[in-house]
């Protein structure tokens, strides 16, 4: 299998970078809708944060990769073996990554039921389909606009409850569902209805990087990996251990970050401002500050975290009437986060950088950029 690209040795796009580790700290978020053009590390992101996450512990047989930890979240087979007073044999197996094509039928996402066999013998007989595959992975779409609208209710339904149900002339079977969602698109070739871009949690607009410094060293670093893809691999294998770890302990501390009822007030007067219809934005916003903070490894949700949460969780449910909402609800939100800093909370300046115009970051003076000894070993930040 070949080596793939570090994600800590990816330059710039620092949202994407951001929300799709936000994602693994917290999966339930609801995943991440990545737009723009080709060649900006979209699929070499989603794949690389796959490759860095740990193994995961599952039932040896299952193919749910059901975890024998979570009873509560187990499949109906290795249910009724736990039932049954045996034990669940369990092993390690790399973080799933699934890559969905768009041509994928329904039938081929959810699985479907053997009915012939179910006539013959009255016992349900299942073929999982990619759904089953990605359970407790990274579940990929290219191209996720250009897939059938009925599909990708089926996928976002499944991600928002964690579970798939399957039913056929009369027959249903269910299994757990719990994955990272990650959709790219390129706008000039259609547009999601806006009911589909609700559903994910957060969504990032990714381009070019135009400063010729992080090009330079965009062009190095990928020249370095196809020369020996090995030796580079090697050279970032601290940063990405690094990773890893931060990854793991924020996953720890989600529990110790209280969401505070400011926070909520917070929450609901940022979605307000910008104007979004529904519920699904807060949420999102709430959920996205307290995986920054247990990532960062605090206990209390700043405003630079709602700030943060906020540009990820915002833009692309805003109203896209041509007298409807704008780069002028932004501007409100922007306001709204400063008067909560200077209300007395903490300081909001970075989360705020360029919320008005919802532009992308590319971070100058990246601190994963190598220096002249190599990469550097420590954490992850942007």
């Amino acid at each position: 299998m070949p080596q793939l690209f570090p994600f800590s040795a990816i330059v710039g796009q620092d949202d994407l970078r951001r929300a799709l580790v936000l994602n693994a700290v917290r999966p339930d978020i609801g995943g991440v809708l990545v737009r723009g053009e080709r060649g900006t590390a979209k699929s070499t992101a989603a794949r690389g944060l796959a490759a860095l996450l740990p193994p995961i512990r599952a039932v040896v047989g299952c193919p749910y990769a059901c975890d024998p930890d979570r009873t509560a979240q187990l499949c109906e087979r290795c249910m009724a073996l736990l039932e049954d007073g045996l034990d669940l044999p369990s092993g390690l197996r790399p973080t799933p990554f699934v890559d969905l094509p768009v041509s994928a039928t329904e039938d081929r996402v959810v699985g479907t039921l053997d009915i012939e066999h179910v006539l013959a013998t009255g016992e349900r007989r299942f073929e999982p389909g990619v759904l089953a595959s990605a359970n407790r992975g990274l579940l990929y779409i290219d191209e996720v606009n250009l897939l059938d609208d009925h599909v990708v209710d089926v996928l976002l339904d499944a991600a928002a409850m964690g579970v798939n149900v399957v039913e056929r002339e009369g027959v249903s079977f269910s299994h757990p569902a719990r994955f990272i969602l990650v959709g790219t698109m390129n706008p000039e070739e259609g547009e999601l209805r806006p009911q589909l871009t609700d559903r994910f949690g957060l969504s990032v607009t990714v381009g070019a990087v135009h400063d010729v410094e992080l090009r330079t060293e965009i062009l190095r670093r990928r020249l370095a990996y196809d020369d020996d893809p090995d030796t580079f691999m090697a050279r970032w294998s601290a940063s990405e251990a690094a990773l890893r770890e931060r990854i793991l302990a924020g996953r720890d501390g989600l529990g110790r970050v209280d969401i505070t009822d400011n926070d909520l007030r917070l929450a609901a007067r940022l979605v307000a401002a910008a104007g979004v219809d529904g519920h699904r934005a807060e949420i999102a916003i709430l959920k996205t500050a307290q995986a920054n903070a247990a990532f960062e490894g605090r206990t209390a949700i700043s405003v630079a975290d709602m700030a943060l949460a906020a540009r990820l969780a915002l833009p692309h449910r805003q109203r896209r009437g041509p007298l409807e909402g704008g780069s002028s609800d932004m501007v409100a939100v922007h306001e709204v986060l400063a008067q909560a800093d200077r209300d007395g909370l903490e300081t909001a300046a970075d989360g705020m950088t360029s919320l008005a115009d919802g532009q992308p970051q590319h971070g100058k003076g990246d601190p994963l950029a190598p220096d002249a000894d190599g990469p550097k070993s420590g954490g992850f930040s942007f």
